[in-house]
């Protein structure tokens, strides 16, 4: 009678914990729907039987003021770029963001979600897009790794570099890197999940949106916050980390021709103190450093704290190398 009457108790918990659920999810359904009609900004690009969203603001751009192309970090998106573009444009320089494939509205890709797979994709994108190179290549974060492939595979479309706040691949041999991936993994994992089951519904409006976003990107950030799509590709590249850092390092490394503009968040480092993060503007001929005081790891991207990004395309434009003959 006992293991019955706790059989019936444990039954009686599994459903309040299912009712509690239902609920949960539900009003997070409510809630996004309440947000009213959305339509992501940008174009949709093929690049061969599948599309990659393309979102580019600013006047045409000519040899001396490049396009800036960006590549957003762990479970970004174009949206991440919001703030700085709207910066970019305000001082008359072109830039394009883009979703990569299976995140925010762009078509799922080929396996593994890796360097070399999403370096492959770029190229197919920038091909496609009509957009003329040589670019200034933004990365943000884990985009550090993209951007190194990119940049040893087609160096004729890079005219230099601003990083923020990226990774690069000689990080992965850091004594506490192995830790540190292993327990973003794992978070990732799990955020695929609750995304996948919609329990992530409910904080739309509360963590959507961890940068400072003008209104349109903030919109876009929120309804990829709750995208199980998302979250899974996310989780996918984060898992290939490790892999992408051993292709990326095995390519060669920035040209030191290229200006190269490091910005980074300031978390109380000493003056002076050994940053990885700084190795390819260390090892440019035209480089700078700026650690941006309050900011953090994504608010750096957002309206406070974006200018930041803005001096380093400015520092980067006016060191580019003079155009070759015949260009």
């Amino acid at each position: 009678m006992r293991d019955a009457s706790l059989g019936a108790d444990m039954k009686r918990m599994l459903l309040g914990v299912l009712l509690v659920l239902t609920v949960w999810i539900a009003g997070g359904a409510g809630m996004v729907a309440s947000a009213g009609p959305f339509t992501p900004s940008g174009r949709y690009v093929d690049i061969g039987g599948r599309k990659l969203r393309l979102v580019c603001a600013g006047p045409p751009a000519d040899a001396a003021r490049p396009t800036v192309w960006m590549e957003p970090g762990a479970f970004g998106l174009a949206a991440d770029w919001a703030a700085i573009q709207e910066k970019l444009t305000a001082k008359g320089i072109r830039s394009c963001a883009y979703d990569r494939a299976g995140m925010g509205w762009s078509d799922p890709g080929p396996k593994p979600r890796d360097a070399v797979t999403i370096t492959d994709d770029l190229e197919k994108l920038i091909a496609a897009s009509g957009e003329p190179g040589p670019f200034i290549l933004m990365g943000h974060s884990m985009a550090g790794l993209y951007t190194r492939m990119f940049a040893a595979r087609d160096p004729d479309k890079v005219a230099g570099l601003v990083l923020i706040e990226a990774t690069t691949p000689e990080e992965i041999d850091g004594a506490n890197t192995e830790r540190f991936i292993g327990g973003f993994t794992a978070l990732s994992k799990f955020a695929a999940v609750s995304a996948s089951i919609g329990t992530t519904l409910p904080l739309y409006w509360i963590a959507g949106d961890r940068i400072g976003l003008p209104k349109q990107g903030r919109a876009e950030k929120r309804h990829a916050y709750v995208s199980g799509r998302h979250a899974r590709t996310s989780a996918e590249e984060v898992e290939n980390w490790p892999r992408s850092a051993e292709e990326a390092r095995k390519v060669a490394p920035y040209d030191p021709k290229w200006p190269v503009a490091v910005v980074v968040a300031y978390r109380g480092e000493a003056e002076g103190a050994p940053d990885s993060r700084r190795a390819p503007e260390l090892a440019a001929h035209a480089g700078t450093f700026e650690a941006v005081h309050g900011a953090s790891h994504t608010t750096i991207l957002g309206e406070t704290y974006g200018d930041a990004a803005v001096r380093g395309v400015e520092f980067v434009l006016a060191h580019l190398a003079p155009p070759s003959a015949g260009q």
